[in-house]
């Protein structure tokens, strides 16, 4: 049947139903804004309105009041000379800062104007610190614009969306932060859409495999982010810290509450030390409450700003798998309407190397509202109709590998090769990097395979039984995600260190306004934290010997020092300390990411998840016999789900939450 453009997935009315059993608290709170931040949110009003990407701040890097200088470039200039000007600006800065610090007295007008700003803090330390502190912050306003242009075509589902679920209509701001609005924005470090999901957080919300990143669909993923931030929310029990935690992760946001013992984001921001809470985390809420103040008032900052108006559709759900272009000429739609309706399809999709899905809610123009799946699978030639997709092989690019040499060694067509994987003929491969591969085995058409049931063929079936991927499958995945991982924190790690200086910088590294990653990796709701005592919380599906293996000690040294007996086991959420005197606590860390996202490869090479439910506790319920009871399910899921459930003293009568999940055809 149909389905129009206020309409919600089923994955979000499960949600929704889920939800309603839980405290309606989220619908009552507004989102603060502390005066003790006004400083912070002035500083990114200024960077989203007053200057362009053709422009920056130099600036305090603790104290953004303090701005040095704006520095401004030729639209043309080459970005190797404009990073150039900016660091001998920026030594000039420090000179000054460190001058101010031994004591000169002999000071120019300028140097007077940086004491000032400083005002009683201007002393000695405060001031080396300072000249450690100086940092560049690009303009942004340019952008911001075109983002608010662009927002009013999803305000209404936003706002939808997010009333149903009694969200804050504050929160319909963040796009602003995340991408401009801008819902084919793609990062290099691997977040997508307009609300910059990573895949691993996607996995658990979206539909994305070889035909589908419903992460490029602001109306998906409009209900996606409502979801997640709706869990951030009852999880951390403060707005500003689930915003916070849509960049920082739920998990550390969780940490940081803990350890200053407090849900107040002033308290947070100015007072939390971690490793991984820098700068971009610490001015993560700050800057959404700048984007909501421009929202709230565009024509004071943009005058004669005019947004476009709601985008108006039609959905109906495919019956069947079905090429493109059998569709659009069923439907007589042009293909540009479709592509532009439809952005959660994938280019090998419109390139005719993957279907469209069956049971996927194919966008159509509105006056096509009373097509049903029914009368769409009578206007499509059924030989144009499959049962199931083929899924194209994957290959991991080795040191050396070029497309040509690639294309070549499979016997694929170079342009083909290219096509399929976004690329142009003369892109060049990076270690790591995933290509896909033409599938030779077609899918069986639906009529081929409806007149062998009714010829009684032997093995005939009208839907293949999904089954799990062969082990020398899995682990070639599992190497290929790793290998996936490591590129991408590295390219995280390098974005964070870097201050784009030019438009086109900007946009290479991400386009997020604020800076900072994107949403954390679904493995982020696992707590990875040493304390300050070399203790741990164990996390679902690890044992006393993974621990020991990581850490390159024996077994029965941490039963020694956590009083263990032989026969003891270690529970989920049980601190427990560990011996770091062979490995050091980053690498101990590396390799317990490591087995959680080669546990997370495994699954998702075989399932996806497709929505949620209620699961009630009963008497004598464990976390493994309530997994093994929905699926079977994976306890490192579960867990994922109910950060806050404490699976060794479940209760009669608990309420947690159960993903549900779908088994893939085999590859």
């Amino acid at each position: 049947m149909a389905r129009f453009a206020s309409a919600l997935g089923p994955m979000l009315l499960g949600a929704v139903m889920l939800l309603a059993a839980m405290p309606a608290r989220a619908s009552t709170e507004a989102i603060p804004f502390p005066a003790e931040l006004r400083k912070d949110v002035d500083f990114w009003i200024r960077v989203y309105s007053e200057i362009t990407t053709s422009e920056g701040f130099l600036h305090d890097a603790d104290d953004l009041s303090i701005v040095y200088r704006k520095l401004e470039f030729a639209p043309d200039i080459d970005p190797r000379q404009r990073r150039e000007a900016v660091d001998e600006e920026r030594k000039k800065i420090e000179s000054m800062l460190l001058r101010l610090a031994s004591g000169a007295s002999n000071l120019g007008s300028e140097e007077k104007r940086i004491r000032e700003a400083f005002g009683k803090d201007a002393n000695p330390a405060r001031l080396r610190q300072a000249a450690q502190n100086v940092r560049f912050q690009l303009g942004q306003a340019d952008r911001f614009r075109e983002g608010l242009v662009r927002s009013g075509i999803w305000e209404g589902h936003i706002a939808r969306t997010f009333a149903k679920l009694g969200l804050p209509p504050e929160l319909a701001a963040l796009p602003h932060v995340e991408s401009s609005f801008d819902p084919s924005a793609y990062s290099k470090v691997g977040a997508a859409g307009m609300w910059q999901f990573m895949p691993g957080t996607g996995r658990l919300y979206l539909r994305i495999d070889d035909a589908v990143d419903e992460r490029m669909d602001p109306f998906r993923a409009t209900e996606a982010a409502a979801q997640l931030l709706q869990f951030n929310y009852n999880l951390l029990g403060s707005w500003p810290l689930a915003l916070t935690a849509y960049n920082h992760g739920a998990a550390g946001m969780r940490r940081a509450r803990d350890t200053m013992g407090t849900t107040d984001i002033v308290t947070i921001v100015r007072g939390y030390k971690s490793r991984s809470f820098g700068f971009a985390s610490r001015n993560f809420y700050v800057s959404f409450l700048a984007a909501l103040t421009i929202d709230r008032d565009p024509e004071k900052y943009f005058p004669g700003v005019t947004k476009r108006p709601e985008m108006k559709f039609a959905e109906v759900e495919m019956p069947s798998y079905m090429a493109i272009d059998a569709v659009q000429k069923a439907l007589d739609v042009e293909r540009a309407v479709l592509a532009e309706l439809n952005p959660g399809l994938l280019r090998a999709v419109w390139e005719g190397h993957q279907y469209v899905p069956k049971g996927y809610r194919l966008r159509l123009p509105p006056e096509k509202g009373n097509l049903t799946a029914q009368e769409l699978a009578q206007r499509v030639d059924p030989s144009q109709q499959f049962l199931g997709q083929p899924r194209p092989r994957i290959y991991v690019v080795r040191s050396g590998d070029t497309l040509t040499g690639v294309a070549a060694r499979h016997k694929v067509g170079l342009g083909q090769l290219a096509a399929l994987n976004g690329l142009s003929d003369k892109a060049r491969l990076k270690v790591g990097q995933r290509l896909r591969l033409p599938t030779d085995a077609p899918a069986a058409p639906v009529a081929a395979v409806a007149a062998a049931i009714e010829a009684g063929e032997p093995g005939a079936r009208a839907t293949p039984a999904p089954r799990a991927p062969a082990p020398e499958k899995v682990a070639e995945r599992i190497a290929e995600r790793r290998a996936e991982e490591q590129a991408v924190a590295q390219a995280k790690q390098a974005a964070e260190e870097a201050e784009p200086v030019s438009a086109t910088e900007a946009r290479a590294e991400g386009p997020a306004l604020a800076p900072g990653a994107p949403v954390a990796s679904a493995v982020e709701a696992i707590d990875y934290s040493i304390g300050e005592d070399g203790t741990i919380r164990v996390a679902a599906e690890e044992t006393l010997g993974h621990f020991a293996d990581w850490l390159g000690v024996p077994a029965s040294r941490l039963r020694s020092l956590n009083g263990l007996s032989a026969a003891a086991t270690v529970a989920q959420g049980r601190k427990l300390r560990l011996d770091f005197s062979k490995v050091s606590r980053e690498q101990f860390e590396q390799r317990r990411r490591a087995y959680h996202e080669a546990l997370q490869a495994e699954f998702f090479a075989g399932h996806r998840i497709v929505g949620t439910l209620e699961y009630v506790v009963k008497s004598g319920d464990s976390l493994w016999n309530i997994a093994h009871r929905h699926g079977p399910l994976p306890t490192w899921l579960v867990a994922v789900y109910n950060p806050d459930v404490d699976f060794d003293t479940l209760r009669r009568g608990q309420r947690i939450v159960i993903p549900r999940v779908e088994a893939l055809p085999p590859a």
